[in-house]
């Protein structure tokens, strides 16, 4: 029977291996949830897949767990990345635990000529992005990049990898995501509370690996765009089919 308890850790997991535990996993396990010795906990390290193991020592700054057996093997998700501007801290965080939950591979914070956002706390967002692993069951961990300007971005393009462009300006028209180069990894674009700019359009626009794609008759929120994007792609071309 699987732990209902999971847990993400940064150590090797395999048949036998002790685990031990930061003093802020041992506090959530045996302060918040209040297991004790041989209680079960579901480990995932983004690497070695899930693992169930018992605790087998409990204190208040720390502890060890045991793995028993793997349950479920690595599971990764298709090569899609999720570039999005920043927008208010609350919405940002959304944005991130959803892709994680969805089935981002990356997730990259953008600088638009319109994003109002200058940095980003990128620890927290990869904490955020850890929790929503746990939380969904998955047993891969996207990494969340550090702020980076998409003109930047554009210019380091890596070849073979296309682009969904969400351009909020497609409300209403009939632009569909089309299909790229069979097995290419993709990446999804969405724009700030202001849109993107005239420059940025017409630069996007003469990429030949962008595609400009509408989601639906209204203008959405950023946050409700990149679930709205995510769906869109993975039901044409992730593992949702």
């Amino acid at each position: 029977m699987s732990a209902k308890i999971r847990l993400y850790v940064e150590h090797p997991l395999g048949q036998g291996q002790s685990v031990p535990l930061t003093r802020e996993q041992a506090h959530y396990l045996f302060g918040v949830m209040r297991l004790g010795v041989g209680g079960g906990v579901a480990l995932f390290n983004g690497r070695d897949g899930e693992w169930q193991a018992e605790v087998a020592e409990a204190g208040k700054r720390g502890g060890a767990l045991i793995c028993r057996h793997q349950s479920r093997p690595l599971q990764m998700p298709p090569d899609l990345w999720l570039l999005f501007a920043p927008i208010k801290k609350a919405r940002t965080d959304f944005i991130v635990e959803k892709a994680a939950e969805m089935g981002a591979a990356r997730i990259v914070p953008v600088q638009t000529d319109f994003t109002n956002a200058e940095r980003i706390r990128q620890d927290r967002l990869q904490a955020h992005a850890v929790e929503a692993a746990e939380q969904c069951g998955g047993t891969y961990v996207p990494e969340v990049g550090d702020l980076i300007r998409l003109d930047r971005m554009l210019t380091d393009w890596q070849g073979g990898r296309q682009l969904m462009f969400c351009d909020e300006a497609e409300a209403g028209r009939a632009s569909a995501l089309t299909s790229g180069p069979a097995g290419a990894p993709w990446a999804i674009l969405i724009g700030p509370e202001g849109g993107f700019s005239p420059d940025e359009r017409v630069r996007l626009a003469g990429l030949d690996f962008a595609h400009t794609v509408s989601l639906g008759p209204r203008i959405l929120r950023a946050d409700t765009a990149a679930v709205a994007a995510m769906t869109l792609w993975q039901q044409a071309m992730g593992d949702w089919r």
